[in-house]
């Protein structure tokens, strides 16, 4: 269902674009992700001008709204899924089976059917029985290992969850072969929003130590997945994503063979720039007269599209109707009746010390993983709306 929307005459300065502007036009009566679609397509030619002979993957996870989809499929993009549900969105786009890899390394046995049965023939592993159940169920398809890699440099790290050891992944590349897989490969993630593309260097070294080691034991290897990684702006500086696209592109060159196939996961890279949430101030309050800190409630919070500030690790930009007026430290909670719904507090935002309930607020740079995370009801709250111009 979507938001009820308004046309109203915005009272405040803001941002000058075009996401702005139309939050600026309209009110809304719940939080609203809009998302600019051009931006989605600019951004998408910006990485691939940089990325060269690499293809992209979209990482589907990141906003699977059906627009952005629509227009990814339009421009040639290939896909990164982590589900069925991910498999079976692309598809219902026009997305071929063969533009798609189930890059999830932990599957379901019947989703590894149903890709198989939908064609799909790329999939990743980093476990014994994560290849077998592949070999049961897709025989035949080209398996990548994702290694366990040391990165730094993240603000979102992602080094515990998934991937392997190099003695481990030797192991599961000979498995896959046995059972009548093709191991085409390695992949890897340095972490969500490395900003500085000089930090892949470690880790490329890392994966060029195995990919040499699986070489030497026999292996024909032609398939490296760089992963994601590409960042967005929040506030601090970041290269041109053409720029950082060449960099980590200049040095996988000098560590790989010519020739190879290469992929690259933009998620965050590729949509979080194309999109701002408009929400509103709910309650501003302090536990005591002599706080230092105010405490501002937003209509948005971890369960309704901003989990990625667990731990403070995003931190997002805020647009206020009194910006450019005196500031003070805002301890930053979202909606909910749950104590955990609190986004800034270990590091408060300053905000207008003139802010008030009803304020309208804009979020920057939200494209990604917003309205993925929202949660369907809790509280009885709506999930993320969304809206494409």
């Amino acid at each position: 269902m979507n938001a009820t929307i308004a046309d109203f005459s915005a009272s405040f300065p803001i941002a000058s674009s075009r996401i702005a502007d139309f939050i600026a036009a309209h009110e809304f009566d719940r939080p609203t992700l809009v998302i600019d679609i051009d931006s989605v397509e600019a951004q998408f030619h910006a990485l691939n001008a940089g990325l060269g002979d690499a293809t992209i993957h979209y990482a589907v996870k990141a906003n699977p709204a059906d627009a952005i989809i629509d227009r990814l499929v339009d421009l040639g993009s290939h896909f990164d899924a982590a589900s069925r549900g991910e498999i079976e969105l692309c598809l219902s786009h026009g997305a071929h089976p063969e533009a798609i890899s189930f890059g999830n390394t932990v599957k379901r046995a019947a989703d590894i059917a149903f890709a198989h049965r939908a064609g799909i023939t790329l999939y990743a592993a980093d476990a014994a029985e994560e290849i077998a159940k592949i070999a049961e169920h897709a025989p035949g398809a080209e398996v990548y290992i994702r290694l366990l890699v040391e990165a730094s440099g993240a603000d979102w790290p992602l080094t515990r969850k998934f991937g392997t050891t190099r003695d481990t992944a030797l192991l599961l590349m000979a498995q896959a072969r046995d059972l009548g897989l093709r191991p085409a490969g390695l992949s890897f993630h340095v972490g969500s929003q490395t900003r500085d593309p000089a930090m892949w260097a470690d880790t490329l070294d890392q994966v060029a130590a195995v990919w040499q080691a699986a070489v030497d034991a026999g292996f024909d290897l032609d398939l490296l997945n760089i992963g994601g990684g590409f960042p967005a702006f929040y506030g601090d500086a970041i290269p041109h994503p053409t720029v950082y696209a060449a960099r980590v592109m200049e040095q996988v060159t000098a560590r790989f063979p010519t020739g190879i196939r290469i992929m690259a996961e933009p998620g965050r890279g590729l949509v979080a720039e194309a999109g701002m949430i408009a929400a509103e101030v709910l309650l501003v309050a302090k536990k005591s007269e002599d706080d230092l800190h105010r405490w501002v409630y937003l209509d948005i919070g971890k369960f309704s599209g901003l989990a990625e500030t667990i731990d403070e690790a995003i931190r997002y930009q805020f647009v206020t109707p009194h910006d450019g007026e005196a500031t003070g430290p805002c301890i930053l909670a979202g909606p909910s009746c749950d104590s955990a719904d609190v986004l800034y507090e270990k590091r408060p935002v300053s905000l207008p010390v003139s802010l008030k309930s009803g304020d309208k607020v804009m979020i920057r740079n939200c494209g990604a993983y917003t309205s993925s995370y929202s949660s369907v009801g809790f509280n009885g709250f709506p999930p993320l709306d969304v809206v494409v111009i």
